[in-house]
């Protein structure tokens, strides 16, 4: 079988969803994302990265010039106290301009020339350094132009505080840049002094060390003619510059690239086994419903895990009613619950015949049912015992048809004997009817020779009349019996139908029979004659009222059979026939048609032949009427028969 094919008759599988198809590729899509992100968050922070840079780069930048204004400032102030002394100096001695403290400290740090001029501007004093100033500064500084130098200017001032001259003090820009600790700046950039010319005053430059930053340029407010020049020599660098980065992202996305085709992959071959799965669960459960063995798995405790279609159908309960379900058991007949309780036991505790075992269901709708139950052992994959595999037979048709050979049996042997009894009734009737003749005679002559005594006995007279009517009845019906079980015609006569009712009511047997029962007509009146045979419809309407009476026996409370006739139009010709309906008010026909009621040797009545009702039919459809049975409005059974109005409905020869 091919992978992913779906075998007929069975339906293609249901199209997954989109996003199920797709599901591959979100690995990918992630790892995508997640390197777009990476990217986006290194150019951010690269940004933000180069931007702190600048800032410290400015700050940097600043802090060197706010200290070397810091110590201009310092230096003036130094200069400030000199001229202040000045004029105490002259007052007291005379002056010695370089042995001054102030002025010789003033020399060590960063002057290099002193002179005082006084409000002509002539010299009045002046000093200069002797030895060369002692560097205080970082040795990485290189000093290019020692020539370029500054002045510190300070007005000197009376007593009275009138300026009287100025203070001049002169310093190279070198000095200056020695006594200054750059020390902290010179580990991150090369620092280099610029000129207005361009030309480099004083560098940090570091031969071998190349500056990597972009070189940042600010001119100096000490130095209105200079500038101070930062470059760094680690700048940030940017993630597309680093390998391990573009490597790291690219191993990421490589990742999530093969996850997704892993799990393409993935996918394709567990859909393949579903497939192949489905198709073998699809064959398996086609076999399974298309079996018509009932199949039922159960657990070791009885539970119900698995039933089949077959069983479904033939219990009436679907399979999500009946999975999961503890003994007892629904379709378990009541009355026999105790000894199927005591089976499944015993079926669990693995003493189940191996030949199996009948029993009894009961259908949902009420029926019941002969099952055949083959138990066996179900192990799961390990082989370990987990429970019960039962495969149940329906029987019932079986044992119909069984029962149905042996009633087919009993009904030849029961038509054997009705043959004989037909022949013995025969010879009998022929016998019959001699004596019944001679009965009719002798009554006669005994009537004719009482009505000529002088003394005339009434109640012997009635009595003598009685029994010439009953010889003459006994007679018709011993020739009806011969008609009817030999070849000739049966004689049939204009009557009215109430008065047939009424001769029936009047029979002292039925009489007898509806002792206790209060027997209701509802005869119409006006009725149209019928042409019937009498003796055969006195029969039928006998044989209604017997049963009737007979279901009446075991009712408790009143007991009533109502005898009717009117006039009914048939249909669809529109046709008038006679309507004779007996109704009782007994148990009625609990389901039974009147087919089932008619048919051979079918009896409700311990000990009854079942021939009645199916002879009163076959009397009626002899004179083209029907026989019908139905429930009777406020229970009980109602019987009817229709006989047509018309004598041309009969010909010679009807039976």
């Amino acid at each position: 079988m091919l992978h992913g094919a779906t075998p007929q008759p069975f339906q293609r599988r249901a199209q997954d969803a989109l996003w199920r198809r797709i599901l591959w590729v979100f690995p990918g899509i992630l790892a995508v994302i997640f390197v777009l992100l990476v990217v986006v968050w290194a150019e951010f922070n690269q940004k933000n990265e180069r931007t702190a840079f600048e800032q410290t780069l400015l700050a940097d930048a600043a802090s060197v010039e706010a200290q070397l204004v810091g110590r201009q400032d310092m230096e003036r102030a130094k200069l400030r106290e000199v001229a202040r002394k000045l004029p105490d100096a002259v007052a007291g001695s005379s002056l010695n301009l370089a042995a001054m403290p102030d002025v010789v400290a003033g020399m060590d740090r960063l002057w290099n020339w002193l002179v005082w001029l006084d409000g002509n501007n002539r010299v009045v004093a002046r000093a200069e350094r002797k030895k060369p100033m002692e560097i205080l500064a970082s040795d990485d500084l290189h000093v290019q132009a020692d020539g370029l130098a500054y002045h510190l200017v300070e007005p000197v001032l009376d007593a009275a505080g009138n300026p009287v001259g100025q203070l001049l003090a002169r310093y190279a820009i070198g000095d200056l840049l020695r006594s200054t600790d750059l020390a902290w700046l010179n580990r991150r950039y090369e620092v280099s002094f610029v000129s207005e010319l361009g030309e480099i005053i004083a560098t940090t430059a570091i031969p071998g060390r190349e500056p990597r930053g972009v070189m940042h340029e600010r001119p100096l407010m000490a130095f209105k003619d200079a500038s101070l020049r930062l470059t760094p020599y680690e700048a940030p660098v940017s993630w597309r510059e680093s390998s391990s980065t573009v490597l790291l992202l690219l191993g990421m996305l490589m990742l999530g690239l093969g996850a997704s085709h892993g799990l393409r992959k993935e996918m394709r071959q567990v859909s393949r086994a579903v497939t192949e799965a489905q198709t073998e669960a699809a064959w398996r459960q086609s076999m399974e419903d298309s079996a018509l063995v009932g199949l039922r798995a159960r657990d070791a405790h009885g539970r119900i895990l698995y039933v089949n279609k077959t069983l479904c159908e033939m219990v009436g309960f679907a399979r999500e009613e009946l999975v999961g379900l503890m003994p007892p058991l629904p379709f378990w007949p009541t009355d026999t619950l105790h000894a199927l309780l005591a089976r499944n036991t015993n079926t669990l505790a693995g003493d189940a015949p191996s030949a199996g075992f009948e029993t009894r269901w009961r259908h949902r709708d009420g029926h019941y049912l002969d099952v055949m139950i083959f138990e066996s052992r179900l192990v799961n994959s390990e082989g370990v015992h987990i429970g019960w595999m039962g495969s149940i037979i329906d029987i019932s048709e079986r044992k119909r048809l069984e029962e149905r050979d042996r009633q087919h049996t009993d009904t030849l042997a029961q038509h054997a004997r009705l043959n004989d009894m037909g022949i013995l009734a025969s010879e009998l009737a022929h016998e019959l009817n001699q004596p019944l003749t001679t009965i009719v005679s002798y009554s006669a002559g005994l009537e004719i020779a009482m009505k000529r005594q002088p003394a005339l006995d009434a109640d012997l007279m009635v009595a003598i009349e009685e029994v010439n009517r009953h010889a003459r009845k006994a007679g018709d019906i011993v020739n009806w019996i011969r008609k009817q079980t030999s070849r000739s015609a049966v004689d049939r006569e204009n009557r009215d139908i109430n008065g047939i009712v009424s001769e029936v009511l009047g029979s002292r047997m039925v009489q007898r029979q509806c002792a206790y029962v209060r027997l209701v007509t509802s005869l119409a009146s006006g009725l149209p004659w019928v042409t019937v045979d009498t003796i055969g419809i006195e029969q039928v309407m006998t044989n209604l009222i017997r049963n009737a009476a007979d279901a009446l026996k075991m009712k408790t409370g009143e007991k009533t059979i109502t005898l009717s006739t009117q006039l009914h139009r048939r249909r669809p010709d529109g046709e008038e026939e006679i309507l004779v309906g007996v109704v009782d008010n007994g148990a009625g026909l609990q389901g039974r048609t009147i087919d089932v009621l008619c048919s051979a040797f079918y009896s409700t009545k311990q000990g009854g032949m079942g021939l009645g009702l199916g002879i009163c039919r076959s009397i009626i459809e002899a004179h083209h009427g029907t026989f019908t049975a139905e429930e009777a409005q406020g229970g009980g059974a109602a019987f009817f028969f229709t006989l047509p109005t018309s004598a041309l409905a009969f010909q010679a020869g009807d039976l």
